[in-house]
């Protein structure tokens, strides 16, 4: 599980995806304040999980809210960046590994997941994590004097007649059992 001083090392990994891709379409890189601010924000009720290798953070992922409106709560939209080179040793597999079983115990019920196209890893990542594609929005984005398309995949936890439970905020989820196992259990999956 992130900390909050793990942020300056978060945003270094996040900073090249702001400056040189249009893979997310942040246009300023925050400060580590506003960073560690996002990351407080969301730690209250879901998990951010990094991954680290001799004890440097090489990749992180986390679960924010998707909309603010009541009806929205069950569902998170997830998100993954790894340092470039550890791309190929399974280690956005391995962050999903954790952190999706954990949200289900929360009791969120939808994942979404919105990549910029054309993103080939990404789009397999989360095919080979469940997620199925559920639309393309053309024109959505504009960055590096381009439009781009944003694709949305779409992960239920649930089947659609079952009456979701109310979700659990990680600040009142008590069971540290099954979060280490959860993430011990995904660890075995990098192949470094």
């Amino acid at each position: 599980m992130a900390s909050l001083g793990d942020a300056e090392a978060i945003l270094n990994i996040y900073r090249p995806f702001i400056t040189d891709t249009v893979v997310t379409f942040e246009e300023i890189v925050p400060t580590v304040d506003e960073f560690r601010e996002r990351m407080k924000s969301i730690l209250t009720e879901s998990p951010y999980l990094v991954c680290e290798v001799d004890g440097e953070i090489a990749g992180y992922a986390y679960a924010s809210a998707y909309r603010s409106r009541a009806s929205y709560r069950w569902n998170r939209e997830v998100t993954v960046y790894l340092r470039p080179e550890y791309r190929g040793m399974n280690m956005g597999t391995a962050l999903y590994s954790a952190l999706i079983p954990i949200l289900k115990a929360q009791n969120y019920t939808n994942l979404l997941a919105v990549v910029t196209l054309p993103n080939e890893g990404s789009k397999r990542l989360h095919e080979r994590m469940g997620f199925k594609a559920c639309g393309v929005f053309n024109q959505v984005g504009y960055k590096k004097q381009q439009w781009h398309q944003v694709g949305w995949w779409e992960l239920a936890l649930i089947d659609k007649e079952t009456q979701p439970l109310e979700p659990i905020l990680l600040k009142d989820f008590n069971d540290d059992s099954f979060v280490r196992q959860t993430m011990l259990k995904a660890a075995d999956l990098v192949k470094i």
